[in-house]
């Protein structure tokens, strides 16, 4: 599974990063290295996905693979109503996915990416932004 790139900002860097990328594709270069890219309009918009639920969500599906959501639930201690409405939350950004689910059958949340890189630029950074760790 390849990591997700999560980005903070101005949605016309990103662009810049697709144009970019598709010319060196038009060049004939090789783009094997295509990381996805999640891009929010803004940091509350990006704390909704690193609230400490939602990470505690990730980190036990990654850990304990939960077979369902109730599984879920009950590996971070939490009522299956909130857990269900932070895996749909993460569904559909894309971070996670539920396999199954058939009639009668059990939701598995699965992650969809091996890890989250988190690339917020700061203002005055003329675009350079370097990888920052905790």
């Amino acid at each position: 599974m390849p990591t997700l790139k999560v980005t903070v900002g101005d949605r016309d860097r990103l662009d810049q990063r697709t144009r970019s990328r598709i010319k060196a594709a038009q060049a004939g270069e090789n783009l094997d290295d295509a990381q996805p890219v999640l891009n929010f309009g803004s940091y509350a918009e990006l704390s909704r996905l690193l609230s400490p639920k939602n990470l505690e969500l990730l980190e036990a599906i990654s850990e304990h693979e939960p077979a369902s959501i109730s599984e879920a639930a009950e590996l971070v201690e939490r009522d299956y109503k909130q857990v269900h409405r932070n895996l749909s939350e993460l569904e559909d950004i894309g971070v996670i996915e539920f396999d199954g689910g058939g009639s009668g059958q059990a939701k598995q949340p699965t992650l969809a990416y091996d890890g989250l890189e988190i690339d917020i630029p700061f203002g005055g950074s003329n675009g350079n932004v370097g990888a920052v760790a905790p």
